[in-house]
């Protein structure tokens, strides 16, 4: 195992956090538009307006899921049914909408939201089927998986796939957060991306191996992702695109400006790859190394570091605790 420079845990908790936000924030303006388009003019600062005409700074669906994740866990714990009363008060009300305006919601969660407001349980009303696998689950597990780090395996990825199934109930999609969590795990402990992402592989086929599922995975599993040239990155709303772009944006960068700003400016659903790759990438390198000029345009500011802080704090001493 190779160790990164020292960071404190509670860097780490709120890099993933703050930089999840950034990622998703970066991306709103150019999402939908081709690799190609993109890339005549990268992007490499906060924009306003573009595909969603929203001011700089305006995180989307993906972070507003995150906040509300994040303050369910922070007033309940662990409750399914409060996660999933807060998705149906961000769609409806806005809850923690950057501006209070909710202008990109995903078909499978829009419907799995729309099942809880009739009544059905949260823990059931996630779609199933193999067409319910974009990476609406995905882009807002991190809370979780920072809050209960500690976990024993088997408790930590039972957690997180019950958080995914209150939108997204297939197998495959669950599977793939708790990929996720295994890495943001070991780089929580200190490891470098690649002996995070090695251990995650191990731990991971250890455990869904005999599922019918796994197969899907083997591009996750076994590419070299260090050396994969970008042609073979697809930066689609499928939640196994978004997760292998991402951790190949962190395995072919060094720092965190370069890691979600290489996300971005691949194009397509650039809001999620950029804040799934802004997770990791703050989770890696701490807090301290995002550019305070693209935090400080963020929409909201007071409100949602109040409520990092708080929740850093909890995880904090959650993991020692333990």
């Amino acid at each position: 195992m190779s160790a990164s420079p020292v960071i404190s845990q509670k860097d780490r908790i709120l890099g993933g956090l703050w930089g999840s936000l950034v990622g998703d924030a970066l991306g709103v303006p150019v999402e939908f538009i081709d690799r190609a388009t993109v890339q005549l003019n990268p992007v490499n600062s906060m924009r306003e307006f573009g595909t969603h005409n929203q001011p700089h700074g305006t995180w989307s669906d993906d972070g507003a899921m995150i906040l509300c994740t994040t303050d369910s866990l922070q007033n309940h714990e662990f409750s399914l049914a409060d996660m999933g009363d807060r998705f149906v008060r961000w769609m409806n009300d806005g809850l923690w909408t950057a501006n209070g305006d909710v202008f990109d919601v995903g078909a499978t969660t829009s419907a799995a939201l729309r099942r809880i407001v009739k009544g059905i349980p949260a823990d059931q009303a996630g779609g199933q089927s193999e067409d319910n696998n974009g990476n609406g689950s995905l882009m807002r597990i991190l809370p979780v998986v920072l809050r209960f780090s500690t976990d024993p395996t088997a408790l930590f990825a039972e957690r997180i796939e019950k958080v995914s199934t209150i939108t997204h109930g297939h197998a495959r999609s669950r599977m793939a957060c708790v990929f996720y969590g295994l890495v943001v795990r070991q780089l929580l402990l200190g490891w470098q991306p690649q002996a995070a992402l090695d251990s995650a592989r191990v731990e991971f086929s250890g455990r869904y191996e005999r599922s019918a599922e796994f197969s899907h995975f083997r591009h996750i599993l076994e590419d070299n992702l260090f050396s994969l040239p970008e042609r073979e990155i697809f930066s689609t709303g499928y939640v196994l695109h978004t997760l292998h772009a991402s951790l190949w944006c962190l395995l072919t960068t060094q720092d965190f400006n370069d890691c979600v700003l290489k996300a971005v400016n691949l194009g397509g659903d650039t809001d999620t790859t950029g804040c799934v790759a802004g997770g990791l990438a703050g989770v890696a390198y701490g807090m301290k190394t995002i550019p305070a000029d693209w935090i400080h345009q963020l929409a909201r500011k007071g409100d949602v570091d109040c409520l990092f802080h708080e929740f850093a704090d909890v995880c904090e001493k959650n993991g020692v605790e333990k």
